[in-house]
């Protein structure tokens, strides 16, 4: 498969966080392929309209079709897609992005079946995906990581006298960006000095949620809105934990980016977070909806800077394999 459409959210133009959409057919066309790239619609329907109309406007044209598959709304994008693809009698490849796509495996069965059984195969970005598609009898899946280029993070030591909080991510009530203003509240609380950035755009309403919940706990929280990643990087360098707050989650690219820029990372423990994160080897795990243990957490990177440079150079150690470099030979194994 040389040439390939792309079907997914393309909508960092609109204000949106950059997704693999943008990065995948970007890295896969320096390699030689021709990706066309669908849909930047902002409203859902004629997003869909889009995607379907081009799987018949380049279904001549590609050897293949990529698909992100969601778990929320935009897993009947998928279907409708895939099915489209079936009838053209198009090869097509599901990316496995969403977390909560095994509860789907287990509430929609019968479009699942549709969906994966008839795929050319079904890409997993985490093991943990995959281990539950294969549960689930699902033999037609591989393990393909989320990929960065790894030369674009400069691996940094920090030190934690004061906690100076990282958020990065969409505001989605899956995120749970509530819970972030909880430990920074916590933190104050109890005569921690402390502070808390939340980096990304707003998806469904969280965003304002977020800057009422700050001001009724009557904390101050900096937030940036959507920034272009170079300006997160550099934004990185000012702060010393990454805190990962999501009730759903499979590889999610910013905590691979923390790891990777040496910040240590606290995350629920949820999903696939603990098939990227062994606890306090490279990063540290916590129940989800507990700004308690959040805290508790950070208290353990402030009295043990030894021990957490140590679990950060073991982060830096694991993400070295999600560079392109190391995973574009995955993806020209399944598409040649």
């Amino acid at each position: 498969m040389k040439n390939l459409l792309y079907i997914g959210n393309h909508l960092s133009d609109s204000g949106k966080t950059e997704t693999t959409i943008e990065t995948l057919s970007r890295s896969l066309r320096q390699e030689g392929y021709t990706v066309y790239t669908v849909s930047n619609k902002k409203s859902k329907v004629w997003r869909l309209l889009d995607m379907l109309f081009s799987i018949l406007k380049y279904a001549k044209k590609v050897d293949g079709v990529l698909i992100d598959t969601y778990s929320t709304s935009n897993f009947h994008y998928a279907y409708l897609c895939s099915q489209l693809c079936r009838v053209l009698n198009l090869k097509y490849i599901p990316i496995l992005h969403g977390g909560n796509l095994p509860h789907r495996l287990k509430t929609h069965p019968q479009l699942c079946k549709a969906i994966f059984n008839n795929a050319y195969k079904n890409v997993a970005p985490s093991t943990y995906i995959k281990a539950e598609f294969e549960h689930k009898g699902y033999s037609n899946v591989v393990y393909i990581p989320n990929s960065i280029l790894l030369k674009n993070y400069p691996f940094k030591d920090r030190n934690y006298e004061t906690i100076k909080l990282l958020w990065v991510r969409s505001f989605s009530e899956i995120y749970n960006p509530l819970l972030a203003i909880r430990i920074l509240k916590a933190l104050l609380n109890e005569g921690i000095q402390a502070s808390l950035c939340m980096v990304g755009p707003d998806n469904d309403g969280s965003l304002l949620k977020a800057k009422q919940y700050a001001s009724a706990l009557q904390v101050e929280v900096h937030f940036t809105g959507k920034l272009p990643k170079e300006d997160w990087i550099l934004l990185s360098k000012t702060h010393n934990i990454f805190i990962n707050t999501t009730n759903f989650d499979n590889m999610p690219v910013s905590v691979i980016e923390a790891m990777a820029l040496g910040l240590p990372v606290i995350s629920t423990s949820v999903g696939g977070m603990p098939f990227l994160i062994e606890n306090e080897q490279n990063g540290l795990l916590v129940a989800p909806h507990n700004e308690n243990e959040f805290v508790d957490a950070i208290k353990k990177i402030q009295q043990n800077p030894e021990g957490t440079q140590q679990m950060t150079l073991n982060a830096r150690k694991k993400v070295e394999g999600f560079d392109w470099e190391a995973v574009k030979s995955l993806w020209i194994s399944e598409l040649n």
